[in-house]
């Protein structure tokens, strides 16, 4: 049985579930999926991992060592589960809470700390990673993502892209205008819904009356509704979309039913708008327990190996404590560089013009 946490009710037949919050493998007639030992505690390592960057990054931008810090608490699973689902061809194109996608695609978490910091633009290389940069205007990562899609197709090449977005972010004409695109033109593209319930302080209700995925079939392509806590599910179902999409069946629209454990960035105030009781209820969905205690049952790890993977995550955090610290600050003229790719007539005057009012402080 699977339970929707934040309603107390029992969730709709169609969520696509593998491990139940208390650590129970079950089947699924569309979606499984046959994961090593080796397998299920490489996912287990990562989930926690990943959390560790995040729990640092909270704390450095409480220290005032990060101007924002948009947190993924909670939505481990579905990130981690999606990401590794992605083949080193395939593109992914995130909004700016994929911590756990980049690194599934081996972007140094401390890149992403330093555009947090504002000492860079973003800091990776997305030929290198197949992972695009964190795009904060929200919705508009679908359009490129699909007009990447568009050029994979063109291309006649064996790959496929994802485009991450949250549930407020299905009522941008962005995100409605890439589904029209990607179906008419049957792009290789997943669309990957984290829906946390909470677009800011705005509840799914506000933004929808009926389940996000079923969206999909008013523009031509199929949805998936996907237990966002449960990681084996979230990679099953992904993997599948992008196989599909890789093959020349076109979109699919992937709904991670998840929950946004924390504020929506550390500008946030969540005990303003929800109640505490909605948020203790999804605390024992929590991605991370599931996995242990699905690996305790199973004998697949021990304690030892338990500690061992908290060892790696608590020194982890502490490098990247350090490393963050040490970054150097820009120059405050490095902001005029790469605005465009030849030089520019305007930019060339404001970059004097701020040079000017910089040396007007030199005493």
């Amino acid at each position: 049985m699977t339970v929707d946490a934040s309603r107390g009710a029992e969730a709709p037949p169609e969520l696509v579930q593998l491990l139940t919050p208390e650590g129970e493998r079950v089947q699924h007639p569309d979606y499984d999926i046959d994961l090593t030992p080796e397998e299920v505690r490489s996912l287990y390592r990562d989930l926690v991992l990943v959390r560790r960057v995040d729990l640092e990054a909270v704390a450095l931008q409480r220290q005032g060592e990060l101007g924002i810090w948009a947190s993924l608490l909670g939505q481990e699973a579905a990130q981690i589960g999606s990401g590794r689902a992605l083949t080193d061809a395939d593109m992914a194109f995130p909004t700016y809470r994929e911590h756990g996608v980049a690194w599934c695609r081996d972007v140094d978490p401390l890149k992403l700390l330093g555009l947090f910091r504002g000492v860079n633009h973003g800091g990776w290389d997305p030929k290198e990673h197949n992972f695009h940069l964190y795009t904060i205007v929200i919705g508009s990562q679908t359009l490129h993502a699909v007009g990447y899609a568009m050029g994979i197709q063109r291309d006649d090449a064996t790959a496929a892209t994802i485009a991450y977005f949250g549930d407020g972010a299905t009522s941008q004409g962005d995100v409605n205008e890439s589904f029209i695109w990607a179906s008419v033109f049957n792009a290789p593209i997943v669309f990957f819904c984290q829906n946390n319930q909470w677009a800011i302080s705005e509840p799914l209700e506000k933004q929808t009356r009926i389940p996000l995925y079923r969206r999909a079939s008013g523009f031509g392509f199929p949805g998936v509704r996907v237990d966002g806590n449960d990681v084996f599910a979230c990679l099953a179902v992904t993997r599948a979309a992008l196989k599909n999409a890789r093959e020349g069946q076109g979109p699919t629209m992937i709904e991670a039913f998840t929950y946004r454990m924390g504020a929506h960035t550390s500008a946030d105030d969540p005990t303003r708008y929800r109640v505490a009781s909605e948020l203790e209820a999804w605390k024992l969905k929590d991605p991370i327990e599931r996995v242990k205690s699905y690996m305790f049952k199973n004998e697949l790890a021990d304690q030892a190996f338990i500690d061992e993977i908290e060892a790696e995550a608590e020194q982890l955090g502490a490098d990247l404590r350090a490393r963050c610290l040490a970054m150097p600050d820009p120059e405050p003229l490095a902001m005029f560089e790469h605005v465009y790719s030849e030089p520019h007539a305007l930019i060339d005057e404001e970059r004097a013009q701020y040079a000017a009012y910089l040396e007007g402080f030199e005493r």
